[in-house]
Order: structure tokens, then sequence, then C-alpha cells
């Protein structure tokens, strides 16, 4: 079919064409933008912990009154919660992973308390936190026994003893990038120095930033008390629900008289998908924004292709009376909406592009990949010849002397 009757047919109608280019292209725009969104939404959700979530449970207890020396009713829990069945390790940390809080500090290479520093999430934790949460250590070793402190002896003097650290590689790699971070000396809180004795391949920040995981963390040997910290303990997936009933109810008994609370009890996963809650709840908007579009926009193509074969009706019975087949007829119409869709992509893609850059800069969102504006064009070119196909198939199938009748 020859391209001038289309064209000319398009400039007749100038305002109906104008109207489902615009739409067209605000869909575009919108769309590579919210699946963008949601892609980036779901690598978050999905994110690998490098842990063993699917065996974590977690609980926090606290006392009714102010505890003196929670040392020793900490080593009772311990003990209590290792002879529970089914649990392979326990240890006591400050913080956890998709926690409410967020313990940081800043980490040095001198003693000088002005020198640059690197921010970090500061994990203090008992024996057992490297088999109970998973990690792999990429070299060096784990902490020994005599490199452990109490967390007590650590709060009561100005620049604690703490001879030994544990650091993720993206730590090690921004404080001593091209080398070996091991025996390397760091410092924190204290003038005195740590020393690196193994870096992990991952431990994840307790807040994961969406598009910045690989965030600098540590773990240093301190051993928090039962209420200042929270017990992580470490089962078969199978017996997690088990275990964690179990868990609370040992420690409400382990305490003997002292009255407690548990103020915490959770799977990881169940913790994890708290988390991770908003964005859940985001993919879902947005992927019911991008579906309200295309069908919105789907419609409008059906109605102007509908509209138009109604007002075309004494030139397409003069077409076939001329010899014009039905797939010709079909063809026709399918290459009309193309060009429409053409023009409307192309200006949408320049406000999509437009759209990712004002994101960019007033909510700190990563740009729009290019590779996503091929995605949406081909996205709506396939809507746009499905949209168009069956009212362009209703008119091939008029017969020549049946759409010259109706036309006069």
């Amino acid at each position: 079919m020859d391209l001038l009757p289309i064209l000319s047919t398009l400039k007749r109608h100038k305002t109906a064409a104008g109207l489902i280019v615009v739409q067209i292209a605000l869909t575009c725009a919108i769309v590579c933008n919210a699946l963008f969104l949601i892609s980036e939404r779901i690598s978050n959700i999905y994110w690998p912990s490098h842990m063993a979530e699917n065996e974590l449970v977690v609980l926090s207890i606290s006392g009714m009154k102010r505890d003196e020396n929670p040392d020793p009713q900490t080593k009772t829990d311990l003990a209590a919660l290792r002879a529970i069945p089914g649990v392979r390790s326990v240890t006591l940390v400050n913080q956890m992973p998709f926690g409410d809080n967020s313990n940081n500090t800043g980490v040095r290479l001198s003693s000088e308390r002005d020198a640059k520093s690197v921010s970090a999430t500061m994990y203090v934790a008992g024996e057992q936190v490297i088999e109970t949460l998973g990690l792999r250590i990429r070299e060096g070793r784990d902490f020994l026994p005599e490199e452990y402190v109490y967390e007590n002896v650590v709060d009561k003097v100005d620049n604690p003893d703490i001879p030994a650290v544990l650091v993720n590689r993206a730590l090690a790699e921004q404080l001593f990038p091209g080398e070996s971070a091991l025996g390397k000396a760091i410092y924190t809180f204290s003038n005195n120095p740590h020393r690196i004795v193994g870096v992990l391949e991952d431990l994840i920040h307790t807040h994961p930033d969406p598009g910045n995981h690989n965030r600098p963390t540590m773990i240093l040997p301190v051993r928090p008390a039962y209420n200042g910290g929270a017990f992580m303990l470490r089962t078969d997936p199978a017996n997690t629900d088990a275990v964690l009933k179990a868990a609370k109810e040992t420690l409400v008994k382990s305490g003997g008289g002292l009255k407690r609370l548990v103020r915490y009890e959770k799977t990881m996963k169940e913790m994890r998908a708290d988390y991770y809650q908003q964005d859940r709840s985001m993919v879902w908007l947005l992927a019911g924004v991008c579906f309200g579009l295309l069908v919105v926009t789907a419609f409008g193509i059906v109605g102007l292709a509908s509209f138009w074969v109604q007002q075309r009706t004494r030139m397409i019975g003069t077409r076939r009376a001329l010899g014009a087949t039905q797939g010709q007829i079909l063809r026709y119409f399918q290459t009309e909406n193309f060009l429409l869709s053409t023009v409307g992509i192309v200006l949408g893609m320049v406000m999509a592009y437009g759209i990712s850059v004002l994101l960019m800069r007033e909510y700190e969102l990563p740009r729009l990949p290019l590779y996503y504006l091929p995605v949406g064009a081909l996205t709506l070119w396939l809507l746009g010849q499905i949209a168009v196909w069956a009212p362009a198939r209703r008119a091939a199938l008029l017969p020549p002397v049946a759409a010259l009748r109706s036309a006069i």
C-alpha cells in the first residue's frame, strides 16, 4: 500500500491522530520509568543477604528491672538455648539485618580523632556469630576465644582494648584498595587499634540501601548482655517456628526469680518480609499503573480505529471494488496505526528520559537504563497492532457492494 493515502487521511483528521499520539507518548514515558522502578524494587526484595536466612530465628528479652550484672544470666541463657533440640548454634548480637536500629561508626587508619574516616555498620557479637549467621570468611580466620571482651567492660573505659575485628569485603576494599587487609590496624571509637583477622565475603548492612547493597560493615568480638542485644538461633528450616516457641519459653524460665519479658520474636524470613513490605506494595502499585495505562491506550486505539472504519466505509468499498484484497485493507489500517505509534513512541522516549533525569535529580533515583526504551517501544508497537486488528479485520471483511450501499 502506498503511504501517501494514509498520510493524506491523517492530515484530514489531525485532532484525532494527535490525541492518540499524545496518549501513546504519555504511556511510553510512564511505563518505561515504571518498569525500571519495578525491576529495582524486585532486585532489592530478592537481593541475597549471604546469611542462612531460612534457618534463623531472633529473640530479644529484657528484665522488668535494671540488672547491674547481666553477664552471668547471659551465660545461662546461651547455655539453655544451645540445649534446645534442633538448635545448631546460638549467638548474641547488638543489632540485626532488617532490624529497627542501625549502629554505625567511623573507621580510621590513624589514632587521630580528626583523621579521615569511612562510615561502617558495627556489629558486636559473641561466640558462634559466623557459624550462626552462615557467613563465609573470604580471607583470614574467625575470632579466638581470648579475643572476646564483655560489653559492660568496654562501656566503662574511654579507650577499650578490642584486639581483633572482622570486616566485610566492601570495607576492606575501601580502606586498603588493591591490597590485602589482613593484619592491618584500624581505629573506631577507641584510640587503641583493632587488628583485622579476617575478611568476610559479605555481611549485609542492617538497613540495606536500594542500589547500594555492598556497604561497609564489620564485627567486633564484644559479648553483649541479654538486655542489650538479641539472641540469634540457627536451626533446620522446617523447625524454625517450633524452635522460636521453645526458645521463648526457655528464656522466660531461665531467668529464675528474675522477671523478664520477651520483647521481640521473629524468624529472619519474617523480618526480611516486613522490611520489604513497602517495596512489594510499590511493585503492585506500579504494575497496576502500567496495566491501567496499557488498557486505556489499547481501548483508545480500538475506539479510534472503529471510528475511522465507519468514516471510511465508502473508501473501503471503492478500494475493494477496484480490486484491493482483504489483506491490503487490513495492512492499510495496521500501517496507519504503526505510523501513529512510532510518532508517539519517539515522543514518549524523549519524555521518559526527561522524567528519569527529574527523578534522579529530585529523589536521587538511578538513571533509567537506555535498554528500557526499546522494550517500551516494542510493547507499545505490539499493543497497537493487537488493538487495531479487530476493527481493521471488520473493515477488510466488509463486502464492496455492502460498503458502497451503506455509504450512500
